[in-house]
């Protein structure tokens, strides 16, 4: 997850209090009976540092006792899930079947582990994911990426919800109120679009007058890991940075493309941003703090 791999280099270099996540919940899915949201869970256990860096999900060291034994029962079990991160998905579940939002059970999840920065989910109506993949129909997201590994032709993405869902919470105060708003090196069909289509949330930024800086998610015009190539291509895009900037124009101010891609900057320029040409791979620690000083400081901070 290449927004995890940047907060990681962003956090040693900020005060927390002044960070606020708002985080993509279309890839929200039941898994025996629990409600698992994997880009919050992904970014909670990050910014707790317990994060496991090599699968990119869940927690470090885990085990999976507990889904061995689901196996009994439910058959396949392609869906993993630690014995320490089921914990989340319990108390998640039960604080949703008492009435509680996805808003306040995340900021309890947080606290929990000792988070400073806010953590918000871009809404809390249920928006999900669909992709229509040629051959085998529409699927839900997590089928899609996880149980086929991302494999076929992708004809379509669509949002399901996205036309009513609301923000969540204290999501348009905090992008209003903004000093600068940073677009991580995400999949933006799956996790930057879905927030930015919940109502209200282009013209918070506006609203903002804040600086803005998008990253590309792809090196030398391919993705350092999942199928954006697929699905740009699929859905008749380039499969090239300049598209994923394409994504953001009326948005952001920068953008961020690696050396491999320096070519397309004048590309990037034409659509009103100021295209900056750095090293964008974070293959360690130091990679991440490198490019988030970067990006701090093209955005004055």
């Amino acid at each position: 997850m290449g927004a995890a791999r940047f907060l990681r280099g962003l956090l040693p270099l900020i005060d927390p209090r002044r960070l606020t996540v708002i985080v993509n919940t279309t890839d929200d899915e039941t898994f025996f009976g629990l409600h698992v949201s994997p880009d919050l869970d992904t970014v909670t256990y990050t910014l707790a540092g317990v994060a496991e860096r090599t699968r990119g999900w869940g927690i470090q060291g885990d085990t999976f006792r507990c889904l061995e034994a689901l196996g009994r029962y439910y058959g396949e079990t392609w869906f993993q899930l630690g014995d320490r991160d089921l914990a989340t998905h319990v108390f998640r579940s039960d604080a949703l079947r008492h009435g509680l939002s996805l808003t306040r059970v995340t900021r309890d999840i947080s606290r929990a582990f000792g988070i400073e920065c806010s953590i918000l989910p871009m809404s809390d109506d249920p928006v999900r994911t669909r992709i229509r993949v040629r051959g085998a129909g529409t699927l839900d997201f997590q089928e899609y990426l996880v149980h086929r590994r991302g494999r076929g032709v992708v004809e379509s993405i669509r949002l399901a919800g996205i036309g009513t869902a609301r923000p969540a919470p204290g999501v348009l105060a905090a992008l209003r109120r903004s000093d600068a708003i940073i677009l991580p090196p995400s999949n933006p069909f799956v996790s930057l679009l879905p927030i930015l289509r919940i109502a209200g949330v282009r013209e918070a930024i506006r609203a903002s007058g804040a600086p803005v800086a998008a990253i590309s998610p792809l090196i030398g015009g391919a993705p350092v890991k999942g199928p954006l190539d697929r699905m740009l291509s699929g859905t008749g895009h380039d499969v090239s940075s300049a598209a994923v900037a394409g994504f953001y124009k009326g948005v952001a101010s920068s953008f961020f493309i690696d050396r491999n891609d320096a070519a397309e900057a004048a590309s990037i320029a034409a659509l009103g941003m100021r295209p900056v040409i750095i090293d964008t791979l974070m293959k360690s620690p130091a990679r991440a703090r490198k490019l988030a000083r970067a990006v701090l400081s093209e955005l004055g901070i």
